[in-house]
């Protein structure tokens, strides 16, 4: 059911807003690699914001999230400093790992993220452990784990998922179908229709929501959370979503070659971000004057970001292998 009528203008427009804040973020990025400043690969989120902002928003600071190689928007949507991510970008020592992790590998343990991986499903098992520290301490903190739809095709999904319920640990699993593992049609690797219906399997709640909708993404973590809180284990939500870039940075032009322009126009109409703004207007929640307030500060934060990242010192070479080792 859609709730989007209980919320307050405060939660609907800090959902509009975090979504906003991470297409800009993401934008910019795209801009920087272009420019030759980032080094390494960068993998984007543009269009799948509604999942990580819809999720998120269910949970408190002290609640983990553990992220993948297109990790920006998790980051964000759970409180990341921009200023910090985009030094980390740019390989600055002022950056979350001090320019040692770089984009596919993001952490912030002090708001929750618990690292992003370039490893496909390598966070899996990561979060059951999570869930099995909050478990042996009694406490009553969630842990919300984001993969794509490769993902669920490695040993990692299936090893997690049986023993999270197997011990009914606080873990919410959340893949971002986004229909392509790289290059791979999701059709040519797994014949379930919904990827939700392989949670069956290990006896625990499945259930396929639009990814592009960010209400029905937080309705559906809303559930998952209240669940696992509780102690009764873990969740498979599947969002059908859409990447509107390519698979990174560089994938000439915006994936073309292994999915259709026309593909790619057809979900762009579906945009989470002018869906949710549309909706705002019509319901009387926002004017058409806010959002534009809401969005020139984006822009503000993002031009501030970017000047401190820029403005950071390196790591000096003597310090390199500081953080890395012990």
């Amino acid at each position: 059911m859609d709730n989007f009528e209980s919320l307050n203008k405060e939660k609907l427009v800090e959902l509009y807003t975090n979504m906003l804040k991470i297409r800009k973020f993401e934008e910019t990025t795209s801009n920087l690699f272009a420019e030759g400043l980032i080094p390494g690969l960068v993998h984007l989120y543009t269009g799948e914001e509604a999942v990580a902002v819809g999720a998120c928003a269910n949970l408190r600071k002290d609640d983990y999230v553990v992220s993948t190689h297109r990790g920006h928007g998790h980051c964000i949507a759970k409180g990341g400093d921009l200023k910090k991510m985009m030094a980390e970008l740019l390989g600055k020592e002022t950056g979350y790992s001090k320019g040692r992790g770089g984009s596919m590998h993001m952490i912030a343990p002090e708001i929750g993220v618990m690292g992003s991986s370039g490893i496909v499903g390598a966070g899996i098992p990561i979060a059951t452990g999570l869930g099995l520290a909050i478990d042996l301490q009694r406490a009553d903190q969630v842990v919300v784990c984001f993969f794509g739809d490769g993902a669920t095709n490695t040993g990692t999904f299936h090893e997690g998922l049986n023993l999270t319920a197997v011990w009914k640990l606080p873990v919410v699993f959340i893949c971002e179908n986004n229909l392509y593992a790289i290059s791979m049609p999701l059709p040519r690797a797994t014949l379930v229709q919904n990827i939700a219906d392989r949670g069956v399997a290990y006896g625990i709640p499945s259930v396929t929501v639009d990814g592009m909708d960010v209400i029905a993404t937080y309705n559906a973590a809303q559930e998952a959370v209240k669940r696992a809180r509780e102690g009764k284990g873990p969740t498979l939500i599947e969002c059908k979503t859409y990447r509107y870039r390519g698979h990174f940075e560089g994938d000439p032009k915006r994936g073309t070659t292994y999915r259709s322009e026309t593909e790619i126009l057809e979900w762009e109409k579906k945009c989470p971000i002018n869906a949710f703004a549309t909706r705002l207007i019509e319901k009387g929640i926002v004017t058409a004057e806010e959002l534009s307030e809401i969005e020139q500060k984006c822009i503000k934060d993002m031009e501030e970001a970017v000047e401190f990242a820029k403005n950071s010192q390196y790591p000096s070479q003597d310090q390199i292998s500081d953080n890395v080792f012990v």
